[in-house]
This record gives C-alpha cells, sequence and structure tokens, in this order.
C-alpha cells in the first residue's frame, strides 16, 4: 500500500470507529451536554493526525500534537503524593469536588475566548500575597488536556511561593529578563513537575519591577510567548490588586481577567468596589477560595 492509500486508510478506520461509537449509544454532539470549545482552531471530531510533506520526495510523515506536547520536558515528575502534598491538582485526585471545580473554569474560559491562544491574569482580592496556588492550579487544569500545553508567568515578585510548587531549581525571571537584553526566553523557562506546564519565575529585581512590567521589552516578552505555540494557554499570576500596581499594568498582556476572593477577607462591597475601579470589559468573574 503506497503511502497516500495508508494515510486516506488511517482517516477512514478512525472514521468507522467513531460512527461504531455513535452507534453504541454514546453522547451526541447534538444532546445538552456540557462542552469544552475545541482549542487551537482544532475540532475534536476530526481526526487528530496531520499530514506533513517532506523535501526529497520522501514520504509523508504522521503524527499526532497530543504526542508532540507529550515530549515538553519534565526531568522531574511530581509523584501523585507529592502533588497532594502541594495541593495541585491531577487527574483521578481523591478530591473530586476540587477536580471539577478547575475543570469549570477551564471551559468557561475557554468558551469565553474562542479559538486560539489566550492568556488570563490571575489576581487575588486579598490584602496579602498567597494566591499563587489557585494561579498554579488553573494553568495546571490547561496543561491536563493531551492537546494543550499551559504556561504560569509569576509576575509577583514580593512572594517566593512558586519554589515550592515547581520541582526544579529556579534562577532568573521575568524582571531579570526585561532588565538584561542579552538573556534569551529560554533561560527563564522551567518544566513544573507537572506535565504539558512550563513556568517562568517572577526574577529577582522587585523594586523596579513596576517600570519593568511597563516597558517595550516586557511587551516583546508577552508577545513572544503568546504567537510561539498555537497550543498554549497562558496564566498571568499578579500580586493582589488592591494593593499593588502591577496588576493593573500587567492587565495589558491578558485577554481575560480573574479575580480570587480570599475566605473572610472580602466583604462582597469591596468585590464590586474592585470589579468597578479595574472598569476593564476584560474582566471574566472570581474564584472563591477556602
Amino acid at each position: 500500500m503506497d503511502d497516500n492509500k495508508l494515510y486516506n486508510a488511517l482517516l477512514k478506520s478512525q472514521d468507522e470507529r467513531r460512527r461504531l461509537g455513535h452507534d453504541r449509544g454514546e453522547a451526541k454532539r447534538e444532546e445538552n451536554f456540557r462542552k469544552e470549545r475545541p482549542y487551537a482552531a482544532s475540532d475534536r471530531d476530526k481526526s487528530n493526525w496531520n499530514r506533513v510533506e517532506t523535501s526529497n520526495h520522501e514520504p509523508p510523515t504522521l503524527y499526532d500534537s497530543s504526542v508532540s506536547l507529550a515530549l515538553i520536558a519534565n526531568p522531574k515528575p511530581w509523584s501523585r503524593e507529592q502533588l497532594r502534598e502541594r495541593k495541585i491538582i491531577f487527574s483521578g485526585m481523591p478530591d473530586k469536588e476540587v477536580m471539577d471545580a478547575y475543570r469549570e473554569l477551564r471551559i468557561q474560559l475557554r468558551n469565553r475566548a474562542g479559538e486560539g491562544n489566550f492568556a488570563v491574569m490571575y489576581s487575588s482580592l486579598g490584602n496579602t500575597s498567597g494566591g499563587l496556588l489557585t494561579a498554579f492550579n488553573l494553568a495546571a487544569a490547561f496543561a491536563l488536556d493531551s492537546h494543550t500545553s499551559a504556561l504560569l508567568v509569576d509576575c509577583d515578585p514580593h512572594s517566593d511561593e512558586l519554589a515550592g510548587l515547581v520541582s526544579s531549581p529556579m534562577r532568573a525571571g521575568v524582571t531579570d529578563f526585561v532588565s538584561d537584553r542579552s538573556m534569551a526566553i529560554e533561560s527563564i523557562l522551567y518544566p513544573s513537575g507537572v506535565a504539558r506546564l512550563s513556568v517562568i519565575p517572577a526574577g529577582t529585581q522587585a523594586s523596579s519591577a513596576v517600570e519593568l512590567f511597563s516597558s517595550v521589552r516586557m511587551r516583546q516578552l508577552m508577545e513572544e510567548l503568546k504567537t510561539r505555540y498555537p497550543d498554549r494557554c497562558i496564566v498571568l499570576n499578579a500580586p493582589p490588586f488592591r494593593e499593588n500596581t502591577e496588576a493593573r499594568i500587567l492587565e495589558r498582556f491578558a485577554d481575560q481577567i480573574v479575580f480570587g476572593v480570599p475566605f473572610g477577607q472580602v466583604t462582597g462591597e469591596v468585590i464590586a468596589d474592585s470589579v468597578d475601579a479595574f472598569g476593564s470589559d476584560k474582566f471574566s468573574g472570581l474564584i472563591f477560595q477556602e
């Protein structure tokens, strides 16, 4: 069988399996189930196989995007026990309600974003830092999809919480990259310990973060991160909105904004005032934290 016939046979085989699945009573598209919007201009009802024409008259190559994403470096993956200790979500975790809550957040944010890459900024309405775990888990929720990669960009230079959530040592970060034009983006990207999730720490230049986040190089960094990969969701972790200026500056790099509401720290009036003060049509909702 030549290459064209092999390629067509693969597609035909997958179509037949889907039809058999529908005939056996599996959920159909038209039924009223909550569905997640296909990401990065993909169609989940179509084959994941893509055909790549090679030079020198070589046979075409068949590959699956989920296989490519699985090759993202993760030299020190967290075990389930380690994930549980750090309160990081993972597929099959005992607390199904927490896992379902993050899945629902992922669905709602994707549906609002539409097709293609997008960036979500998370900022707590509390008085102190400490919301990074929520931002990390939000990024992890996107990374749980085998067809999607996620990137957490920590932009809170006043907190060192990220070091306790990542399995590999980190050094330079966002503020260092922006202040030093000789640095490459690869020098601030680190594996997280979670499959398909990479992280960028805030860096060491906390005192000048406001000016650095306002710079042209910061804008160039965010543009590069958003356009480099077609299957990436970016989560920006900003300092607490009410206590810092950085969140208002970082808003320009986000497509959507989500506020965290720590239990017992914020009243309904404060929430309403904060949303009104923000004054952005990018606001997507609130995450209430226990």
